[in-house]
């Protein structure tokens, strides 16, 4: 067999890590690899912790497992690149060791430290004009303060704060490095001079700006994979580690989302829609989340919290299986005769509705059926992500296609839900592993300009990301019409439920 150019691209998630060796030449997926890790159990409420060190042997079991399936040897690999959870806080001494285990972006125990943060800058207006974000309970910055104020042992022993893509990068290579995109994340940097903040630093502790590693472009490697990782790894000593960058950059990236006009949304657990833009695009009320992404451009994205979590409870209740589901909600009309989920099954954030609960609205006797429950769970959850899509427009962010990805994309009826409620055709994607497969062809950009050949990363996603032309929904004008009114209704009955939802709360707490 010829030698091969070959590439990893590494995705690190919350509960998994997986690897894709893929061809340099022709962007082919060779082979894939998985390493579970779990959260650490019986924490308080609201904290979610993992150890780092699982993220390693995760991703060890991964790349071999990728090297083992493509029939590949350590020397065909010239770059990899890394795609991490977003968010997250892991503390390294002077030596470099792992302080304690790393908060994750889920965990949500540092409303306070927020509050205090948003404080010291003057106030929620002032901080989004300073940051170009809102300081929230996900993002890295509070959860620093958190650690000074409840471990200050461990806060005195502070050298060095990464996020996890980057202690995985520091494993790779020895380097403490971090790249603006997934560094737009942590409620420390300016994103539009993409500098870190010396109001936000100054709010936790002067003494921090040491303790953060320089900012650096995307194209700018993060180093080169070390002898002794390499031995690890079985592969060469010298391969180029690419910037890396944030699940959602390098899910970017992986759906071919590089230049404006194209817009990716995520239909999993929660959701996301994010776009790619020329300049930073700031939201003056806090809904869009400002970040830079990880090709050097800017990533203005949206979160949901309820999406398939509601399709899946609805599914289960009625004893389905995923094609029954379908089935089943086909038969049911657009608009559900009438049935309208508000999906805030664990709350909302966007809009910003952290007391919400779910509810169904036109509850009748002809809409009393698994039918209508289950086609209006899945428009519910959509009409819920249009929302931010129609933010984003109104920010100046349109969008002339939606790339979907995710376990609701699998779907062909909610593809063409999607369509009819975004309004603009719907795509999904060959290589469905958008953020490895992202880091895999971020490392090649990497790879090629520090070859000194030029090359945008838009070429390279043009050349190797492939639409699946089987799976094109394009929007029915006669649906999106029935779907205008219920994004209208929708909106209202958000807006006019708020100060129920958190009477509800002290009733549900004092019970």
């Amino acid at each position: 067999m010829a030698r091969r150019t070959l590439l990893i691209g590494i995705d690190s998630g919350t509960q998994s890590t997986k690897a894709l060796v893929v061809d340099a030449i022709t962007g082919k997926v060779l082979g894939q690899g998985t390493g579970r890790h779990d959260l650490i159990p019986s924490l308080p409420a609201g904290a979610k912790e993992q150890h780092p060190a699982q993220w390693i042997t995760a991703s060890t079991r991964a790349i071999r497992g990728a090297l083992k399936e493509a029939g590949a040897s350590g020397s065909e690999v010239v770059a990899m690149g890394v795609s991490g959870q977003q968010h997250g806080f892991v503390p390294l001494d002077a030596a470099g060791e792992v302080i304690r285990p790393a908060k994750l972006w889920c965990d949500t125990v540092t409303s306070e430290e927020c509050a205090e943060i948003t404080s010291a800058l003057g106030g929620a207006k002032k901080t989004l004009k300073t940051l170009g974000n809102a300081v929230l309970p996900g993002f890295t910055a509070p959860k620093i303060l958190w650690l000074k104020k409840n471990e200050p042992e461990n806060y005195r022993r502070l050298a060095t704060v990464l996020l996890p893509h980057d202690y995985l990068n520091f494993w790779l290579t020895g380097e403490r490095f971090m790249e603006w995109g997934d560094a737009s994340g942590t409620a420390l940097m300016d994103i539009r001079r993409r500098q870190w903040s010396a109001a936000a630093v100054a709010a936790i502790d002067p003494d921090l700006a040491g303790k953060l590693p320089a900012l650096s472009p995307s194209d700018r490697p993060a180093g080169r994979l070390s002898v002794g990782t390499a031995q690890q790894l079985g592969l060469s000593s010298g391969v180029v580690v690419s910037a890396g960058g944030g699940d959602n950059m390098m899910g970017a990236i992986g759906t071919g989302n590089t230049r404006e006009g194209v817009v990716t949304a995520s239909f999993g657990t929660s959701g996301t829609i994010y776009a790619c833009a020329d300049k930073p695009v700031t939201d003056p009320d806090g809904e869009i989340a400002a970040f830079c992404d990880s090709t050097n451009h800017w990533l203005p994205l949206l979160c949901t919290m309820n999406v398939t979590v509601a399709t899946e409870m609805v599914r289960s209740d009625f004893g389905l299986d995923h094609a029954g589901f379908e089935k089943v909600a086909s038969k049911a009309p657009p608009g559900s005769n009438g049935l309208l989920l508000l999906p805030y099954l664990e709350g909302e954030r966007t809009p910003n509705v952290p007391d919400g609960t779910g509810v169904f609205f036109g509850v009748r006797p002809q809409t009393f059926n698994a039918s209508c429950f289950a086609r209006a769970t899945m428009e519910g959850v959509t009409l819920g992500m249009n929302y931010g899509l129609r933010r984003l427009a109104a920010l100046g962010v349109s969008a002339k296609q939606v790339r979907a990805t995710g376990g609701g994309a699998q779907s062909k009826l909610w593809r063409q839900i999607m369509a009819d409620i975004f309004q603009v055709e719907v795509v999904t994607l060959k290589v469905t592993e958008g953020a490895a497969y992202g880091a895999a062809l971020q490392a090649l950009w990497s790879w090629r300009v520090n070859r000194g050949e030029s090359v945008t990363m838009s070429e390279i996603t043009d050349r190797f990301v492939a639409v699946n032309r089987s799976e094109i929904a394009e929007p029915h004008p006669a649906n999106a019409e029935v779907y205008v009114h219920l994004q209208n209704l929708q909106n209202s009955l958000s807006r006019s439920l708020r100060p129920s939802f958190a009477s509800h709360r002290q009733l549900v707490a004092s019970a």
